[in-house]
């Protein structure tokens, strides 16, 4: 079956590049932080927060802007498997220590998939196979519209967990009665041949426009109860 090919904003502000999605690569991971040292062993002071992760040359995670707008440097430097692009930006789920007025200590990041909207005739097929709604929520910051996911999977006989792709329709921009402007979204979610064993958490962010910023969002995902839609002011 083909996967569905998106568009990810995160990887770099200059240039945006194709690939398909697979839930799988959502997968919480580790960083590979060198050197790493939890001090007392104690994680009472841990903080967790979704954040833009910058990289330096030589692709190494060195800072990062939290949605609330703190922004932080770190102790040590991330090195993840996903992340493979020097002096950019990603979007990502981090716990961390904070060491000092704008300073974190690692201790483990998550990627976090970007999704960007594209036009209904861009699409060969655009399949909308259910999955569960947990949260939608605008980031603090207004950039991101995130979303928690409940993604039905589990694996073939070779242990091999089955994949998933999405990606993100802009359906219309519509204008109200009021004179506001409402952009219409819609979730596609194409599940392949994976079972359905257990339920996995997954967290998606898509990327708000700048220019020419509607007054909302609307939302409309399947899922197995029927339409989740939702509408959030920006």
């Amino acid at each position: 079956m083909k996967r569905i090919i998106l568009k990810i904003s995160n990887i770099h502000r200059k240039a945006c590049v194709l690939l398909s999605f697979h839930l799988v690569s959502l997968l919480f991971l580790s960083c590979t932080v060198d050197s790493y040292e939890t001090g007392e062993g104690s994680y009472s002071q841990m903080v967790a927060d979704f954040a833009d992760l910058y990289t330096d040359a030589q692709k190494n995670g060195i800072s990062f802007v939290t949605d609330e707008g703190s922004s932080y440097t770190l102790t040590t430097p991330i090195r993840a498997s996903w992340i493979d692009a020097a002096n950019s930006i990603y979007r990502t789920s981090i716990y961390y220590n904070k060491v000092a007025e704008g300073v974190a200590n690692p201790i483990a990041c998550g990627y976090i998939l970007v999704l960007q909207p594209k036009e209904p005739s861009e699409f060969k097929r655009q399949p909308q196979d259910p999955l569960g709604v947990e949260s939608c929520w605008l980031s603090k910051n207004g950039k991101y519209l995130n979303l928690g996911l409940l993604v039905k999977n589990g694996r073939d006989n070779e242990g091999v967990e089955g994949s998933h792709a999405l990606a993100l329709v802009q359906d219309e921009i519509h204008l109200n009665d009021d004179n506001t402007y409402t952009i219409y979204y819609r979730l596609l979610h194409d599940k392949g041949d994976s079972p359905e064993y257990y339920t996995n958490r997954r967290y998606v962010s898509i990327l708000l426009p700048e220019d020419n910023r509607p007054d909302s969002v609307r939302i409309t995902i399947t899922t197995y109860d029927g339409d989740y839609v939702k509408t959030i002011k920006l």
